[in-house]
């Protein structure tokens, strides 16, 4: 109980101080520190991360900051695919999903390396597929607009699904890319599709015969509170060390991941 206490904390904070990536964290801390296999840490990672996701949601709606049409479509999709994730990771080796999951985490922690770097880019953009109307602050909806977004939370919900990931990972990164939107909008509305997928999944689990000792909900419980703290502190750490140390930190636990395969 102390141990998952202790490893909650931990999660929570990274959530905090990083986002909806930090998740990503949460599967090999469990797998580590508790002694489960990557299918039964999946879930309890996934409902620890998608009741964090859903408090920032909550603070992003408040604000103004979700885009919430666009939100739904990528979890509705996301709904749709989870369950073949879920599919999947049963009938996979574990060996093959433990060097999956460590292939993901090496292009998380790419990821994070690139954006610590990152300097403005110089001249005129070219125009993104989804684009934010000027007078509304809101997605300019079309075909286009609608795939790409769809698209998006497709692929997400197959990861969440496959590997207990949130899909913060695929879906900031994808919007990023792919949109007009500011980083903190698409941080928000990333972490409303996140607890959206994830309650999609737990759900399809449970009805799948999920049950979680004291033990795993007291990392529940312990991730959502150090998650509240993480946000507290997040403001006064610079944002490209942060990245920094949790690139470096995804690569020791993929290489962990990969050699225990």
């Amino acid at each position: 109980m102390l141990t998952a206490t202790l490893l909650g904390l931990c999660i929570g904070v990274c959530l905090g101080l990083t986002g909806a990536g930090g998740g990503i964290l949460a599967v090999p801390a469990l797998m580590f520190g508790l002694g489960l296999t990557l299918t039964q840490a999946a879930p309890v990672a996934l409902i620890a991360v998608g009741i964090a996701s859903a408090v920032g949601a909550l603070q992003g709606l408040l604000r103004g900051l979700v885009r919430y049409k666009a939100a739904m479509l990528m979890a509705a999709m996301g709904a749709l695919t989870a369950p073949l994730g879920l599919s999947l990771a049963r009938r996979l080796p574990a060996h093959w999903l433990s060097l999956t999951f460590a292939g993901v985490m090496l292009l998380v922690a790419a990821r994070m390396a690139r954006q610590s770097r990152r300097r403005a880019p110089a001249g005129v953009a070219p125009p993104k597929p989804c684009r934010l109307s000027p007078e509304t602050g809101r997605f300019v909806w079309n075909r286009v607009t609608a795939a790409t977004l769809g698209a998006i939370g497709a692929v997400s919900g197959l990861c969440t699904g496959m590997l207990g990931v949130g899909g913060g990972f695929i879906i900031v990164p994808a919007l990023t890319h792919f949109s007009d939107a500011r980083m903190i909008s698409i941080v928000s509305t990333s972490l409303m599709v996140i607890a959206l997928v994830s309650a999609a999944t737990v759900s399809s689990a449970l009805l799948h015969g999920l049950t979680l000792p004291a033990a795993q909900w007291a990392f529940v419980a312990a991730a959502v509170a150090g998650m509240a703290a993480g946000r507290m502190v997040a403001p006064r750490v610079p944002q490209a060390v942060l990245q920094r140390v949790f690139a470096a930190v995804c690569v020791v636990v993929a290489a962990v991941l990969a050699w225990r395969a």
